[in-house]
């Protein structure tokens, strides 16, 4: 349809076509005539392009269709943190102080306020640990505190399957693990400091002293995130937005809150969807093609979102869940996007550019399928169908810029 109400504007004005109208003519037509293929007859698509180049609507199918994102969810996690936290902010993950020194004994608690960083390693404790030996502390006389209030207390997301195999949610990991007192104690000792008490999980007292923190920009959390789909990253991102609302044991409501503002201030209705995470495991998050379309439109006009999106995304046919898919054709290092697969559903979101060198973004959601493998093989004929130049090069321009005197079929 808007194809045809394309070639319909241009007789009827008597313009003559420049080279990149054919092609966005004939990308119309492209898709056209992927909406015959076979897989859509026992499938359901969702299709989303949108020329940012021209600010205009290029193409859409089922738009406003609700349907489940998959691992596209983190791309509404990742521009919302970008959005709210901004590309400098930096999980915290600090030790602290709660007692007196008396020569090398320290008497109180050692405590450990858990940030929820997904990627500190055990390398990384000294960073704690050493401002503790510089004091010339020898024996802590007193208890390891886990302050773990970041967040709830819940281990796994709303709506997410008892046989899914990803980690457990909570605010503190070593090595990807939930384990940290005993690799904490250990360097302790490896530290020459004995920590003669038990562990327990409690609250920062109010008058602990800060000794020590190990931060970690959120890009670099966004970069396993987005380009191996790291479901943990994705969490911690998501739960990073829910203690920005500064609530004691922030759940999913307080990160939801910020998506949904995020989705209202661009103009869409945050209660026609839902979101019940950040990795996109839920069986309860819903969205649309246009909600993705819009929020990466949004993003690619903000400074402040596009550079750190941009450079996490996947790259076709180089990195990431992409690596494999597309090589040596248009597509290759042409779109960076987000995949996301989970039974029955397989779904693609991200940008690429086309052989006149527009910028698209595009969405696209298959669900209902038996085998995921089918829809990225029906989106890869969509990437290629976006990025491939005109079959007939000039030729075309010409016959649709001149034959106006041709009686046409609309």
């Amino acid at each position: 349809m808007l194809k045809r109400t394309l070639i319909y504007i241009y007789i009827l004005l008597a313009l003559p076509l420049k080279a990149s109208d054919s092609l966005s003519i004939e990308l119309v037509h492209r898709l056209d005539t992927l909406l015959t293929d076979s897989l859509l007859r026992h499938s359901q698509l969702g299709l989303y392009v949108y020329d940012l180049t021209d600010d205009t609507l290029l193409y859409a199918h089922n738009e406003l269709q609700l349907m489940r994102p998959a691992s596209c969810q983190k791309v509404i996690t990742a521009v919302t943190a970008l959005t709210v936290l901004g590309e400098e902010y930096k999980y915290r993950t600090g030790l602290y102080l709660s007692g007196t020194q008396e020569g090398n004994t320290f008497k109180g608690d050692v405590i450990v306020r858990a940030g929820f960083d997904p990627l500190l390693k055990s390398a990384e404790l000294h960073r704690l640990i050493e401002p503790l030996r510089q004091r010339g502390i020898e024996t802590i006389d007193g208890n390891l505190l886990l302050d773990m209030t970041m967040k709830d207390t819940l281990s796994r997301g709303a709506g997410w399957c008892w046989d899914d195999d990803d980690k457990l949610i909570r605010p503190l990991y070593l090595d990807g693990k939930p384990a940290f007192a005993s690799p904490f104690r250990a360097q302790l000792r490896k530290a020459g400091i004995q920590l003669k008490g038990r562990t327990y999980l409690r609250a920062l007292p109010d008058e602990a002293e800060l000794v020590a923190e190990v931060e970690r920009p959120i890009t670099s959390v966004l970069h396993p995130m987005m380009k191996e789909s790291d479901n943990l990253c994705a969490e911690s991102v998501f739960y990073q937005l829910a203690a920005h609302s500064q609530k004691p044991r922030a759940s999913a409501k307080e990160a939801a809150a910020y998506i949904n503002a995020l989705i209202d201030t661009l103009g869409l209705n945050s209660k026609h969807y839902r979101i019940a995470d950040g990795s996109g495991l839920s069986l309860y998050n819903y969205a649309t093609p246009e909600l993705f379309g819009t929020l990466l439109r949004y993003a690619h006009a903000t400074p402040k979102v596009m550079p750190a999106l941009y450079e996490s995304l996947p790259i076709c046919g180089e990195d990431g869940t992409l690596k494999k898919r597309l090589r040596y054709t248009t597509a290759h290092g042409n779109v960076r996007a987000k995949t996301g697969s989970v039974t029955g559903i397989s779904t693609l979101a991200g940008y690429c550019t086309t052989a006149h060198g527009h910028t698209l973004c595009f969405v696209i959601f298959n669900q209902g399928l038996i085998r995921a493998s089918h829809g990225r093989a029906y989106q890869d004929r969509v990437l290629e169908a976006l990025t491939s130049g005109l079959r007939v090069a000039e030729e075309t321009t010409d016959s649709i810029a001149t034959n106006n005197n041709v009686e046409t079929t609309l």
